[in-house]
């Protein structure tokens, strides 16, 4: 039967269209809704066979896992966040080892996660892809640049995830996901089938929700014998850290102290101020402090400051080695808190002798660190200044809270040592993370402890959690 093709049949063919285009968008809503933004392509890389008994399956067996969209698969262009780079770049034609050893561990990987343009930006937004929603706190930031991975795990749409970090990249949406994040030593994960950022700091870390599957992750990727469990014997509490955040100390240290005190005994405890010592071990920290800061009130955090401006130079140095010569070629659509970090970068003086400067400051903080914490110790820090900021935070405020948080994370990122943050309950009804670091090279012996104090940490926000909820209960009916 011919149709007519008159104004009424017309109407009706624009309005079934129209509709056709409304329930896509629905079920594309409802799609992002489901994965909560975290991925940017869906893929499957299988196992092998598990081997014949009397051996034992493979470690990994049954878990599925996610990697950032900067690990080389074989076969799929590489993104690194951004859409021209994939336009601009070939398949891989292998896949990067970090995720072979997984796979062949026994893990499934299912998918690539959404990240901030270049890898260059801690608050996981992404002009092009989207934000990922926040599982543990939704009108706030899931933190990047491996967003999607944390997401992907607080979200429970894995078991765990690859991620990288340079200057934050999982220990900030770790920490603003609340769940496990993992930064190894500086060079103790190979690298290979990644995209660089600045090498000198780059590493290859992992989130998970379970300690045991952060262990378990962690022997994979660092090829580590298992091992009887050796508590610390010192465990060091940065005192002025803290102080940098605004958080009160009994939903951080006290809860710390606490779970030391059950897990291990009180005697291990200790206080320390982290800056006064870093600056009294790291000499070419000068470099990066003038005399008003050296002397002035804030003269202990001062060092910690500078250690960060070192840390700062460092990568815009070798990004601008990196991917000067692409971005110039290319002139990629980049979003604009994005775009003006690369322009920063490529704007650095490669012939400034304090880039020399910060190397030295790398290799004296890592001496330093390993000095003081030697094979039994744990410093712990806030991993963030505080909760994740709002989506719609003011940027001068953003920044700020940047600022601080890099001055945290720089202890660990320039001196390379193995950093671990821990979810301890929340705060404005928003996560919480502390973190603890131990010596370049012993990231068994802190994957050991954050898999034994995990559940007392746990504990321990649990019962001041009900107490503040009771005494808030109190405080109304008294008002009554």
């Amino acid at each position: 039967m011919k149709m007519s093709s008159s104004p009424a049949n017309f109407i009706v063919l624009l309005g079934l269209g129209l509709a056709g285009v409304f329930l896509a968008l629905r079920r594309r809503r409802k799609e992002i809704k489901e994965d909560f933004g975290a991925f940017t392509k869906r893929i499957q890389l299988l196992p092998p066979p598990q081997p014949a008994p009397p051996e034992a399956p493979h470690p990994l067996t049954g878990l599925t896992f996610a990697i950032k969209e900067l690990f080389d698969v074989e076969g799929y262009v590489t993104g690194f966040g951004n859409p021209d780079w994939q336009r601009t770049h070939e398949p891989a034609v292998e896949t990067a080892p970090a995720v072979s050893l997984l796979v062949q561990g026994g893990a499934t990987c299912v998918g690539l996660t959404v990240m901030d343009e270049m890898a260059y930006c801690m608050n996981g937004v992404n002009k092009h892809y989207g934000t990922p929603t926040n599982p543990a706190a939704p009108s706030r930031i899931p933190g990047g640049s491996s967003s999607g991975s944390a997401v992907a795990v607080a979200a429970e749409l894995v078991d765990f995830a690859l991620g990288t970090d340079t200057g934050a990249s999982v220990r900030v949406p770790a920490a603003f996901c609340g769940i496990l994040g993992f930064r190894p030593s500086h060079g103790s994960v190979s690298t290979v089938g990644v995209v660089p950022m600045a090498q000198s700091l780059d590493t290859v870390g992992w989130f998970a929700r379970d300690p045991e599957i952060l262990h378990r992750v962690g022997h994979i990727l660092l090829q580590l014998p298992f091992m009887e469990f050796r508590p610390p014997r010192r465990i060091l509490i940065a005192d002025d850290c803290f102080q940098l955040t605004k958080i009160p100390r009994d939903q951080t240290v006290s809860v710390v102290i606490r779970s030391t005190e059950k897990l291990i005994g009180g005697q291990v405890l200790n206080n320390i101020s982290i800056g006064k010592y870093i600056a009294s071990t790291v000499p070419s920290l000068k470099y990066f402090q003038n005399e008003e800061e050296s002397t002035n009130g804030e003269g202990l955090i001062a060092s910690l400051k500078a250690l960060c401006d070192a840390r700062s130079l460092l990568l815009r140095y070798e990004f601008k080695k990196n991917h000067e010569d692409w971005v110039n070629q290319v002139k990629p659509n980049l979003g604009p808190d994005i775009s003006a970090r690369v322009r920063l970068a490529l704007e650095t003086n490669t012939d400034d002798e304090n880039i020399g400067h910060s190397m030295r400051v790398r290799d004296e903080a890592r001496e330093a660190l390993n000095a003081l914490l030697e094979d039994d110790g744990i410093l712990v820090i806030p991993t963030t200044p505080g909760p994740p900021p709002k989506l719609n935070m003011k940027e001068d405020a953003l920044e700020d809270f940047r600022f601080r948080t890099f001055t945290l994370l720089s202890i660990a990122g320039m001196s390379g040592c193995c950093q671990a943050t821990l979810p301890v309950g929340q705060h404005d009804k928003s996560p919480l993370g502390v973190s603890f670091i131990a010596r370049h090279g012993g990231d068994g012996f802190l994957l050991d402890t954050v898999r034994a104090i995990c559940p007392t940490l746990q504990e321990q926000s649990n019962i001041l959690s009900q107490y503040q909820k009771n005494f808030g209960k109190t405080c109304k009916g008294n008002q009554v």
